[in-house]
């Protein structure tokens, strides 16, 4: 794996820091910035004090301007139907609190468990399953990290531990630096993942002591990005990729299946293509995870097979996505086959 000859991590204030900053967090700054009605923001306030609305401006720059319905836009605008109950729909729908090993560590799957290094994140998804997940009695924060290694050390079926949060890459150089340090004293974990959305909202992010710090670790390091949408991925985050791509192992993408965002096999090909371009593969598309506020993102069990067997139909198999749904309590994610649509049959 290609190693960065650089080993000094930077130390002054990165200019991710300034653009993360200068986010925005306020419906009607968001909606002068993109020309929208007023009429859109009914319902914004109230849903957002639930949960904030937070986004780069650089994420905004590649939203359309004056399109309520765009798809980059909706899934980071608080609206009212945020706000309807819906049954099943609850704040910690894949039970993760009883998974919690130790403040800090969440083990789901035997032979890897998550690192909750910490509650922050760059974009306010406002689909995100953790959007209510009590981050500091889960212990997310710098303190309980090292009680958290120190269970792992105690643990040699743990081969695998998956940085999470929160993004993991909200972390500085100097605290990712650290805990990927600790995991390195560590003989039995073989590989470390990182989830992280950061690279798509906010490019400015893979710098050069990330770089660095990713390039001295001695343990194959696999990225997972989130992406859902062909739109996400301009220039920047290309750039950002081919930084990754220079350090880590593997980098792969992660997407959630969204009503009105991405159900659409066109849709779908078209971020698959996009990822390939940029040098990331597809790896899953999740079902929506049934938390309290998404229920308007739900996209329908028998739709969702029908688009992935459509998607088959068009891509080789190593762009197509597997689709998983995560229920609690089980060994692992649960695969939807996709069915294979005849265009000839009438449904």
């Amino acid at each position: 794996m290609p190693r960065s000859s650089r080993s000094a991590i930077d130390t002054a204030t990165p200019g991710w820091q300034q653009e993360l900053a200068a986010g925005i967090n306020s419906v009607e700054e968001l909606a002068g910035e993109l020309d929208l009605p007023a009429s859109l923001l009914g319902g914004s306030h109230a849903a957002g004090s639930q949960f904030p609305l937070r986004v780069p401006r650089g994420f905004v720059r590649r939203m359309r301007h004056g399109d309520p319905r765009d798809p980059l836009l909706l899934q980071i605008i608080p609206t009212a139907r945020e706000l309807a109950a819906h049954p099943g729909f609850v704040a910690d729908p894949l039970d993760e609190l009883t998974r919690l090993r130790q403040p800090g560590l969440l083990q789901k799957y035997q032979g890897r468990a998550l690192l909750m290094v910490t509650g922050a994140c760059a974009v306010h998804c406002r689909y995100c399953f953790r959007r209510e997940f009590p981050y500091v009695e889960a212990g997310a924060a710098p303190g309980t990290h090292a009680l958290a290694l120190a269970q792992v050390a105690r643990d040699p079926s743990i081969q695998e531990v998956i940085l999470s949060g929160g993004d993991p890459l909200s972390l500085s150089n100097t605290r990712l630096h650290a805990l990927l340090r600790g995991l390195e004293q560590i003989d039995h974990v073989r590989r470390i993942r990182i989830h992280s959305r950061t690279p798509v909202v906010l490019p400015e992010r893979i710098d050069t002591g990330l770089v660095t710090s990713l390039g001295n670790c001695t343990r194959p390091i696999v990225m997972v990005l989130h992406s859902n949408h062909a739109n996400e991925l301009d220039a920047t985050v290309a750039t950002a990729v081919a930084r990754l791509r220079d350090v880590c192992a593997t980098v792969l993408n992660q997407s959630v299946l969204l009503r009105g965002v991405n159900d659409d096999a066109t849709c779908l090909a078209d971020l698959s293509q996009r990822l390939f371009e940029i040098g990331v593969l597809p790896y899953y598309i999740h079902q929506l995870d049934t938390v309290r506020g998404t229920a308007h993102f739900r996209v329908a069990d028998r739709r969702a097979r029908r688009l992935l067997g459509e998607l088959a139909a068009r891509l080789p198999g190593y762009l197509v996505p597997r689709l998983v749904r995560e229920r609690p309590g089980m060994p692992a994610k649960e695969i939807l086959a996709p069915v294979l649509h005849n265009p000839q049959q009438v449904t």
